[in-house]
């Protein structure tokens, strides 16, 4: 058995940025969302962060949908 140390430890930094600039893209959305109620309360309105915030999620969601056209193709 030969292991490809090369491949292993690409696949292993590609994981690990992509996985941190997902839980990054996450947490930034939750932040927007936060700011919304913050503003509410404020009697503001905040419709950039919140706008922010869906943009995030949604390129969250298109990642997870990528990487699962990836597993089923």
């Amino acid at each position: 058995m030969n292991i490809d140390w090369a491949a292993l430890g690409s696949v292993f930094g590609v994981s690990l940025i992509v996985t941190v600039a997902l839980v990054g893209l996450f947490t930034l959305g939750i932040v927007g969302l936060s700011k919304r109620e913050s503003a509410a309360a404020r009697g503001g309105s905040a419709t950039l962060a919140v706008t922010g915030a869906y943009v995030c999620f949604a390129a969250c969601a298109a990642a997870v949908a990528y990487g699962i056209q990836l597993i089923v193709a």
